[in-house]
């Protein structure tokens, strides 16, 4: 990630927040970009992501708070279950050897998010830094791991930050094809079994628009939000009977 000669609204620790109104256009170096610095601890994140922002900076790099406009969401009925995928769906569900396990083992899913490989971007934003601030946020109940597994190895899976009833997606992995999406897929349904509306997924990727996620303006996008973490989060644990919230899909 390079900033070349721009002017970046430097964040004193301590100090809040500048207005998402003031971040980086989508005609700039670094579109989204709204301050660096400030501290990186389990409340600056819960700040940060009540007011729609994110942190995403190299190792070598301080702090880099970002806010979007437009912002891409996945809208939980617009995930699409496309008919190649429904089958390969079916079958780990009915398998006796595979399983969706919620915060099982967050340690090791946000770890192997960090070491995997991205076609948008070269290297990883999952710094130690990240690694460190995101396990504490877990250990306080808010950073959550959504993981599949099969004969008993973890296979795949994804990572969130959930405040109240807004979920805010962070990043997956796979060790088998479709396995991260097979984690979507039940965070779907635990979402829909839970009345949650939507899953923040930050910035648009083709592989997202292809499972139905879409631009939302940033105002709308934090209006939602403003509502959904004033609501009780759920309890994050995941039962076979949620998959039947997905549509167009029955077990037999």
């Amino acid at each position: 990630m390079t900033l070349e000669n721009s002017t970046i609204y430097w964040l004193q620790k301590g100090h809040d927040f500048p207005l998402v109104s003031s971040a980086w256009g989508i005609n700039s170096p670094a579109p989204g970009l709204l301050a660096a610095g400030g501290s990186l601890n389990p409340e600056s994140l819960k700040i940060a992501y009540r007011s729609g922002i994110f942190p995403w900076f190299s190792e070598d790099q301080p702090p880099l708070w970002w806010s979007p406009d437009p912002r891409m969401i996945l809208k939980i009925t617009d995930f699409k279950l496309h008919n190649s995928f429904k089958k390969i769906l079916r079958s780990f569900i009915q398998s006796p050897n595979c399983q969706v396990r919620i915060d099982t083992n967050f340690h090791s899913v946000i770890k192997a998010c960090a070491e995997s490989n991205r076609k948008e971007q070269e290297g990883t934003w999952i710094n130690s830094k990240m690694l460190k601030v995101y396990q504490e946020l877990h250990h306080m109940g808010q950073a959550h791991s959504i993981e599949t597994w099969r004969d008993g190895e973890l296979v795949g899976g994804l990572y969130l930050v959930a405040i109240g009833r807004a979920v805010f997606g962070e990043s997956m992995f796979s060790k088998e094809p479709n396995a991260s999406k097979i984690a979507l897929a039940a965070l779907v349904a635990f979402c829909r079994h839970h009345r949650i509306s939507q899953i923040d997924c930050q910035q648009n990727t083709a592989h997202l628009l292809s499972l139905g996620a879409r631009e939302v303006r940033r105002d709308l996008f934090i209006a939602s939000i403003r509502e959904e973490i004033k609501l009780t989060e759920p309890k994050w644990y995941f039962e076979q009977k949620f998959w039947d919230e997905l549509p167009l899909f029955k077990v037999n």
